[in-house]
């Protein structure tokens, strides 16, 4: 892997990004990734701890995000590093329930590599899992729910029907209503895990959820893996939904680089 340009914001002179000379090719460890993706330190404000929101997606050359409704195939082992590297760093990952059934996903699974630090920062031994979602349309019987290390959160409206509420609830998991209505209001929904002290949010989609995330203006920062891939076909684009009146812009803060993969990283300026 060679880093392109530097994780520093900006140079001393301010003129923007520079390119830095080409490590050398070679595996970074994951103590190098955790240093590269560090989320910004703590801070608080009057009414509670300030989190920082971060997604994670992949794309191919051609725009699409998925290839037979799965990440997985645009993948590859350095972006699975990084993926593995942010869901370490991260208190909390923020998903939707579509994603959650498409990519019949699991409890994060604790890492000896990154255990000493999450003790060291008053963190879980895991990230925690908070499914968005409106319906409740989920598995309960699933792994997710069955056997996290830390409880699976259901992200959901105030309207949600009971009956969905109480089997959400048998199931172990931690239901927080975030929206008046059925729906999920992104901005509530980040302050609702803030309040339980999850400031390290990581989202990993889907495209609806990050489009809503967009839309509501709590993304903060991007990282943006581009798979060498070209697929063709109607796949969806990293983030759907309404587009927002005034396009939103971010900056580049890094670039990485392995096997024609390129991982970038981006902030709200």
């Amino acid at each position: 892997m060679r880093r392109l340009f530097p994780v520093t914001d900006r140079t001393p002179s301010g003129g923007g990004m520079e390119a830095v000379p080409d490590l050398a090719d070679r595996e970074w460890s994951l103590a190098e990734l955790a240093s590269a993706y560090a989320y910004p330190e703590p801070r608080a404000a009057s009414d509670g701890p300030i989190p920082w929101l971060r997604a994670n997606m992949v794309s191919t050359l051609d725009g699409a995000a998925q290839h037979d409704g799965r990440s997985q195939p645009i993948s590859g082992a350095a972006d699975m590093r990084i993926f593995g590297t942010l869901r370490g760093l991260a208190d909390v990952i923020v998903v939707g329930a579509e994603t959650v059934r498409q990519e019949g996903y699991r409890p994060a699974r604790a890492r000896e590599a990154f255990a000493e630090a999450r003790e060291a920062a008053g963190q879980a031994p895991v990230p925690a899992v908070a499914v968005v979602t409106a319906s409740l349309d989920l598995d309960f019987s699933a792994p997710l729910f069955t056997e996290p290390l830390v409880p699976t959160l259901v992200l959901t409206g105030a309207a949600a029907l009971p009956a969905r509420l109480a089997a959400a609830e048998k199931a172990g998991a931690q239901v927080l209503i975030a929206g008046e209505g059925a729906a999920v209001d992104p901005a509530r929904a980040v302050r609702a895990l803030a309040d339980r002290g999850l400031t390290r949010l990581l989202s990993e989609g889907g495209p609806r959820l990050l489009g809503q995330l967009v839309a509501a203006g709590v993304l903060d920062e991007l990282c943006l893996t581009v798979s060498p891939m070209l697929t063709a076909g109607d796949a969806q684009r990293i983030a759907g939904g309404p587009s927002v009146a005034v396009p939103r812009r971010f900056e580049l803060v890094s670039l990485l680089e392995e096997a024609g993969f390129l991982f970038s990283r981006y902030r709200r300026t």
